[in-house]
C-alpha cells in the first residue's frame, strides 16, 4: 500500500484545533445565555437538547473530516505492473539559461516561455527518450536521457540564470556538450540499430561564435538533426535585476555608457545553426503553431524501438474512504439535536411529552 498525496496528512492537524475551537464557542454560547435568562427558567428551556447528540454529532463531524483528508492523501493498494513499449528518437533539448532571457519582450520572459513551450512539446511527442542541458557561457547536463516525461518537466521547471556559473552565449560549448551527452547516455548505434537524434536548441540567438558552425557541421555528419527555436522580438526588451524575492530593483546597464542593455533576437545565428544541422528553425510567436510545425518535423523522422520497461501501477482507492465519510455526515444531519422524550413545562405543571 502506498499513498499518492501523503502530504495532505499535515491536514490532520486541524482535526484538534475544530475541537479546541468547538468547545470554546460552546462555553461561551453558554455563558452568553445565562447571563440572558434567568437561572430557575433555564433548565426548562433546555432540556428538550440532548448533550450526548451534540457530542455524537460533533464526534462524526471530525471522523467525516479525517476520511476526507485520507481520501485526499489517495490511498493506493493492489498493484499491477504494466509493460510500456516506447519507439522514438534520442533528443537533447538545450535550453539557454543566459541573462539575456530574462528580457520581457515575451510574456512571463522569454526563458520562462521557452521552459513552458519544451514542456507542452514533450506533450505533443510522446515516446521519445529526451535529456536536458542548460548552457549560457558554459553548459551542463540537467537530466540525461531518459523516456520519462515527468522528470523531464520536473527538471525543465527547475531552469534559471543561475543553472550554469558562466554568463554570456556559447553556442559551440552547448553543442559539443550536446554531442558528448549523445555517446555517454545515448543507445549504442551499430550495423542491427540505427537511433535518430535530434538536438532541439532553444535560445535568443545571442551567439557570435563561429565553431559552432564547425560542431554542427560535424553533428550532421553524424546524422544528427538540429532544430532551433528564437525567443524574443526584434524591437527587444531591457534586462530585470530582481532581488531574492523577486522585487524588481533595477535593469542591467551598459558598464561603458551606464544605459540599460536592450536585447533583441538573433534570429539569424539560430537559422544558419539549423541549416547546417538539416534541420529547420523557428520564432516563438504567441498563438502560433510552430510547437505544431516542430512535432510534426521530428514525427516524420525515422524512429528507433526502444527497450521494453515495466511501470508499476497501485489501484486508486480514495473512492472508498470518499463514500464512509459522506456516509458519516448524512448520519450526522440524520441524528438531529433534541432528546427522544423530555418534559415540557406548563407553569406549575410538567407534561410528558
Amino acid at each position: 500500500m502506498k499513498w499518492g498525496n501523503p502530504e495532505y496528512f499535515l491536514l490532520l492537524i486541524s482535526l484538534p484545533l475544530i475541537l479546541l475551537v468547538a468547545w470554546a464557542a460552546g462555553s461561551f454560547r453558554r455563558r452568553k445565555v445565562s447571563k440572558s435568562i434567568d437561572a430557575k427558567i433555564l433548565p426548562f428551556l433546555a432540556q428538550s437538547q440532548s448533550r450526548s447528540k451534540l457530542h455524537w454529532k460533533l464526534f462524526l463531524q471530525l471522523i467525516s473530516l479525517a476520511a476526507m483528508i485520507i481520501a485526499l492523501a489517495r490511498p493506493q493498494f493492489g498493484k499491477s505492473t504494466t509493460p510500456i513499449k516506447s519507439e522514438g528518437v534520442e533528443l537533447l533539448m538545450l535550453v539557454d539559461v543566459s541573462e539575456s532571457m530574462m528580457a520581457e519582450d515575451v510574456k512571463p520572459n522569454r526563458l520562462e516561455q521557452a521552459k513552458l513551450e519544451m514542456m507542452r512539446l514533450l506533450d505533443l511527442m510522446p515516446g521519445n527518450r529526451v535529456g536536458v542541458i542548460a548552457f549560457a557561457g558554459s553548459a551542463t547536463l540537467i537530466s540525461p536521457i531518459t523516456n520519462d516525461p515527468g522528470s523531464i518537466k520536473m527538471f525543465l521547471e527547475s531552469l534559471t540564470t543561475g543553472t550554469v556559473s558562466t554568463q554570456g552565449t556559447n553556442f559551440e560549448t552547448a553543442l559539443s556538450y550536446a554531442k558528448e551527452a549523445f555517446e555517454r547516455g545515448g543507445i549504442t548505434t551499430d550495423n542491427t540499430q540505427r537511433v535518430t537524434r535530434v538536438i532541439l536548441m532553444a535560445s535568443d540567438g545571442e551567439s557570435h561564435d563561429q565553431g559552432a558552425i564547425d560542431v554542427a557541421k560535424e553533428l550532421a555528419k553524424d546524422g544528427t538533426r538540429i532544430i532551433t527555436i528564437a525567443y524574443g522580438t526584434e524591437k527587444g526588451g531591457t534586462i530585470p535585476v530582481r532581488d531574492s524575492m523577486g522585487f524588481l530593483r533595477d535593469y542591467k546597464k551598459d558598464p561603458k555608457t551606464g544605459q540599460p542593455v536592450i536585447t533583441t533576437v538573433k534570429g539569424a545565428a539560430l537559422k544558419e545553426l539549423a541549416e547546417v544541422g538539416r534541420g529547420a528553425s523557428f520564432f516563438s510567436t504567441f498563438g502560433g503553431d510552430h510547437l505544431r510545425k516542430i512535432s510534426d518535423e521530428i514525427d516524420h523522422l525515422e524512429k528507433t524501438k526502444f527497450d521494453t520497461e515495466n511501470t508499476i501501477e497501485y489501484a486508486e482507492n480514495y473512492q472508498w474512504v470518499l463514500i464512509w465519510a459522506l456516509v458519516l455526515l448524512l448520519s450526522e444531519l440524520l441524528l438531529g439535536e433534541r432528546k427522544s422524550e423530555f418534559r415540557v413545562w406548563r407553569g406549575r405543571f410538567e407534561i410528558a411529552n
